[in-house]
């Protein structure tokens, strides 16, 4: 039973992805047969809303598809980094609460700054820019630094990858 709890802290963020990403699929499931029935009625104003209600499926899958794969990149660059012993360490201070020590983590930035202004062509330097934002709590650039990171990844060959 001990296994059992131990792989189910784990893979814990994972069991919530696949739970939201379950719901959310049904959801559009249920959002494209809703609006082929109404596409179906006879009064033309149905047929529009079933029409409009039929881009809701579509642009949440997209937006789904779009995130996992965005998911599993930035877990394949993980692994890779981790194999090289690149990824970075996390000793910044927390609180009581579990949360990392703002200006600390604001002072270990500049660091990675430098590295990622340093090698612009490399993602790991993009990566561990990411996290130093993610650890700053600046998501919105965290992101954007991962987005830059992937695509690095994606466009430069590693022994790893083929």
């Amino acid at each position: 039973m001990g296994k059992f709890w131990t792989g189910l802290k784990k893979n814990r963020t994972k069991i919530w992805v696949g739970a939201v990403t379950l719901l959310l699929v049904l959801y559009l499931v249920v959002s494209f047969q809703r609006s082929v029935l109404l596409l179906g009625d006879p009064e033309p104003v149905a047929k529009a809303i079933g029409a409009a209600y039929l881009v809701l499926p579509v642009i949440g899958a997209w937006a789904l598809i779009r995130e996992l794969l965005f998911g599993a990149r930035t877990e394949q660059m993980a692994k890779v980094l981790e194999a090289e012993g690149g990824l970075p360490e996390d000793t910044l201070p927390r609180t009581p609460g579990g949360r990392i020590v703002r200006e600390a983590a604001d002072a270990e930035f500049d660091k990675y700054r430098i590295e990622a202004e340093a090698a612009p062509e490399d993602w790991r330097s993009w990566f561990r820019l990411s996290c130093a934002y993610d650890a700053s709590g600046d998501r919105k650039r965290a992101r954007a630094s991962m987005r830059d990171a992937v695509r690095l990844f994606r466009s430069q060959p590693t022994p790893t990858r083929r």
